[in-house]
C-alpha cells in the first residue's frame, strides 16, 4: 500500500478548510483516510496552519509521500 500524505477539503462551498491526512493514494481526495495529523485554514489573515510535527515525521519515516501543496505548507 502506497500511503500519501495530502490534503482533503472540507468546509462549505467558497469556505474551503483542509485537513492534513495520511491515506492511501489510490482513494480519492474525500475518500477514507488511516489518520488525520493537522488542518489548514487559508481564509484567515495570515493563515493557520496546525500539525503534529511527531507523527508527520513517523509517516514520512515509514515511506509516506507529501503532496506538494503539504511540503509547501509545512516548512
Amino acid at each position: 500500500m502506497a500511503t500519501v500524505i495530502r490534503l482533503t477539503k472540507m468546509g462549505r462551498k467558497k469556505k474551503p478548510f483542509y485537513r492534513i491526512i495520511v491515506t492511501d493514494s489510490r482513494k480519492r481526495r474525500d475518500g477514507g483516510w488511516i489518520e488525520s495529523i493537522g488542518y489548514y485554514n487559508p481564509l484567515v489573515e495570515p493563515s493557520v496552519v496546525k500539525y503534529d510535527a511527531e507523527r508527520l515525521k513517523y509517516w514520512t519515516g515509514v515511506g509516506a509521500k507529501m503532496s506538494e501543496r503539504v511540503k509547501a505548507i509545512t516548512k
